[in-house]
Parts: structure tokens; sequence; C-alpha cells
């Protein structure tokens, strides 16, 4: 199969690609700033390898969402 271009896709599904883009890109960018704000004893695990995974790790929303739930320590 041959790759699509940008100009071969229909309107519906470049805008739905630019809006997963932006929600991807403000989870990560919420994650990061949560990570940054919190000491190590409030993060479950190491703050450096989810700093990384959430900088690098392309997962469409998804790992952002798995570390405010499973990364973030509750009192």
């Amino acid at each position: 199969m041959a790759k699509k271009r940008w100009s071969d896709l229909s309107p519906r599904t470049r805008k739905l690609i630019l809006v997963g883009s932006a929600i991807d890109t403000g989870l990560k960018a919420a994650a990061l700033i949560d990570l940054k704000k919190r000491s190590d004893d409030e993060i479950n695990g190491s703050r450096r390898k989810w700093g990384l995974a959430l900088t690098f790790v392309n997962t469409a929303g998804v790992l952002p969402v798995v570390y405010f739930v499973k990364g973030r320590r509750t009192a």
C-alpha cells in the first residue's frame, strides 16, 4: 500500500489528526508540569524515567493518563 500524503487525506481526517495531536501535546505538557512540581516522594518510580518517557515516547495520549493514574502518589 502506497503512503498517503497530507494532501491525499480528507479534510475530516486531517482535522482528526490535528485535534488528536493537540490533545496529546496538552496531556504531555500537563504531565511534565505536574512532574516538575512534585517532590520525589510524591512520585511512583523514577522522575527521570517518567520525564524521558513523557518526552520521547509517542503514545497517543496514553502515557500521560497512565502517569496521572499510576505515577503520582496520593496522600
